[in-house]
């Protein structure tokens, strides 16, 4: 499963960095590739819980860069 969201306001590229490593760490997370141009994080999931993982990386995003708007596109 898939997942996209949009971090508006995130304000470097070492923030983005550390908030692809820590997504990247959570269980069940085949991939994820935040890239601070689009401020875009896709996550690549091997199970069905793809939720639950989404709420992870948006507490994790919220933590890194605690001014990041979260948005789910896809």
């Amino acid at each position: 499963m898939k997942a996209v969201l949009k971090l508006e306001g995130l304000c470097c590229a070492n923030c983005a960095a550390k908030i692809e490593r820590e997504v990247q760490k959570i269980p069940g997370v085949t991939a994820a590739n935040l890239t601070f141009m689009t401020q875009k994080l896709s996550i690549e999931t091997d199970g069905d819980d793809i939720e639950a993982i989404v709420e992870q990386a948006s507490k994790i995003a919220k933590k890194v860069e605690g001014e990041v708007q979260i948005k789910r596109l896809k």
